[in-house]
């Protein structure tokens, strides 16, 4: 089993900044396989759409570090762990500029990018970097499409509906080949057929606590996605799956863990990463938790 951590980015860790590296360079030696970032441009105060359902946003989306930057941080500090976005909003960025700095980081860390790309829920964000939150489904396959034409050609263009890039030299290209592995979220059916028809991976998302069978739900949806890829005349095996595990305040290291085994267990899902974002407000309380979690699946 491998077994990950977000990176300490949002809330009150976000304050602690400046001890990111070392929170990379210990959890790594404590034996984690991955760590993570996610998006987050703002946390509108009177939001159309809330975050997971509700009305409102987590106090905790007020405060953000940027995860490029932390992915930076994390792959010159680091050796072996993978490092990944859950999920970087994709359509937000050009084409040109996600691909550099995503290129970057692989450079940076020899090849251990995880590059996991959404579309986002907030309309605001959408509003705030210029973009029509409509279309944003049809974007993200054409920033998908600019990307792997980026990163597999030289010269290179693109034109398409929404992205376009002018002919261009691009000779500096991931360590990983063809490209570092793209992984997709997915819950609608759109999104589950995007996931099966070109995605290197699937992110599907735990809750801890959280409602009686969630494996069992987690692996009817790895169905559909298996069939997706089928379809498309893909080999479904080739699709890693990697669960974020959500956990709420008051759940601990204990809780955690037993979670993590228990759908292991009934789905055969073997990369998990914990998002400590709401259980702890200080990185070194988020490295204890962490430790323990590790010391209790090892």
């Amino acid at each position: 089993m491998q077994i990950g951590f977000s990176l300490p980015q949002l809330g009150p860790q976000a304050h602690q900044g400046a001890e990111v590296a070392r929170f990379a360079r210990e959890v790594e030696f404590a034996g984690a396989d991955s760590l993570w970032v996610g998006d987050r441009w703002l946390a509108a105060t009177e939001p159309s759409v809330g975050y997971a359902g509700t009305a409102a946003m987590p106090r905790e989306f007020g405060s953000v570090l940027d995860p490029f930057v932390l992915l930076s941080a994390a792959a010159v500090v680091t050796e072996r762990v993978r490092l990944g976005s859950n999920v970087l909003v994709a359509p937000l960025y050009r084409a040109v500029a996600l691909a550099r700095s995503l290129t970057s980081i692989d450079v940076l860390s020899g090849g251990r990018l995880i590059a996991g790309l959404g579309i986002g829920w907030s309309p605001e964000e959408y509003a705030a970097a210029g973009v029509p939150f409509a279309s944003r489904g049809a974007r993200l396959e054409e920033t998908l499409d600019a990307l792997q034409a980026i990163w597999t050609r030289d010269p290179v263009g693109f034109s398409g509906r929404f992205v376009s890039l002018p002919e261009h030299h691009s000779e500096l290209k991931p360590v990983q080949r063809p490209h570092p592995p793209i992984h997709l979220p997915g819950f609608t059916a759109a999104a589950i057929a995007r996931v099966g028809r070109r995605a290197d991976g699937w992110l599907p998302v735990l809750r801890v606590p959280g409602p009686e069978g969630q494996g069992a739900r987690l692996r009817q949806a790895r169905a559909v996605v298996d069939a997706a890829a089928e379809e498309a005349g893909r080999d479904p095996g080739v699709i890693e799956t990697v669960v974020r595990v959500n956990v709420a305040r008051g759940s601990g290291a204990p809780e955690i863990a037993a979670a993590i085994e228990q759908v292991a267990e009934e789905t055969g899902f073997e990369h998990f990463f914990v998002d400590l974002l709401y259980v702890v407000d200080t990185v070194d309380a988020a490295l204890e938790t962490a430790v323990h979690v590790l010391d209790r699946l090892r």
